[in-house]
């Protein structure tokens, strides 16, 4: 029995992977990765990777009037524009960011869909916290892509930082038979995607205080995604047994 589906009791299949340099591909990763748990023929898996530098636009955004300067804006900065199936606003990631897509089988997915935005939202900030990073669950004011169970960061003493700055973005897709929780943790170098996020979300006429956008390193100087991911694995095997594969 797991903190997240309290209805099944098997292991965790743990991926981590590298990025392919492609960011659609990458993508569509998960989502085959959500089909081939639906269809049983890959167990609950935690794929863990560091993306390319990418703008993941969400389906919202395409029709908006300013979404094809925004795709220009993340083009002469760097960032590859995707379209993602799950979640809400553009998010934006490169290689000091970890990209965690949980997949997991359930009879019925969507009865569980708040609850695991909820508890997973938590265990994410928890292991954020065990690096002394003061991390809470719940939207700040002004954030990129807003939702109630955001992770972000309070700065501490002697902090760079003066804001709240948002740290892990969360989405789901669900589908008959199978869930897919998919996360973005901004560990390292916040100043890429705060730039980027900036135009972008200027470039579509929507709000965004680009002080919410930060990096745990902003607030636990020289933390990593290497020691991130181990905080995070320490945290999920609390919680559930974990394979590595």
């Amino acid at each position: 029995m797991s903190l997240w589906n309290p209805d099944a009791d098997h292991a965790l299949h743990v991926r981590v992977e590298e990025s392919s340099g492609d960011a659609e591909a990458d993508l569509m990763a998960g989502v085959a990765l959500l089909n081939a748990v639906r269809e049983g023929s890959l167990p609950a898996t935690l794929r863990i990777y560091r993306p390319n530098p990418t703008v993941a636009f969400g389906q919202r955004d395409v029709r908006l009037e300013g979404y094809a300067r925004a795709v220009a804006e993340s083009l002469e900065q760097g960032f590859a524009p995707v379209v993602r199936k799950a979640g809400g606003r553009a998010a934006a990631y490169h290689s000091g960011t970890v990209i965690v897509d949980h997949v997991e089988p359930a009879v019925e997915a969507m009865m569980g869909h708040q609850h695991r935005f909820k508890v997973l939202g938590q265990l994410y900030a928890d292991a954020l916290r065990a690096s002394g990073i003061d991390a809470r669950v719940g939207e700040i004011p002004g954030e990129y892509c807003a939702g109630d169970y955001s992770v972000h960061g309070i700065p501490g003493v002697g902090s760079m930082a003066r804001n709240p700055v948002k740290l892990v973005g969360t989405a789901q897709r669900v589908v008959s038979g199978a869930w897919l929780f998919s996360s973005v943790f901004v560990i390292e170098d916040s100043a890429p995607i705060r730039a980027v996020l900036d135009s972008v979300y200027r470039a579509m006429g929507i709000e965004m205080d680009p002080a919410t956008v930060g990096a745990a390193d902003d607030l636990l100087p020289g933390y990593t995604t290497e020691a991130f991911t181990k905080d995070l694995l320490a945290e999920y095997g609390r919680h559930a047994d974990l394979v590595e594969t």
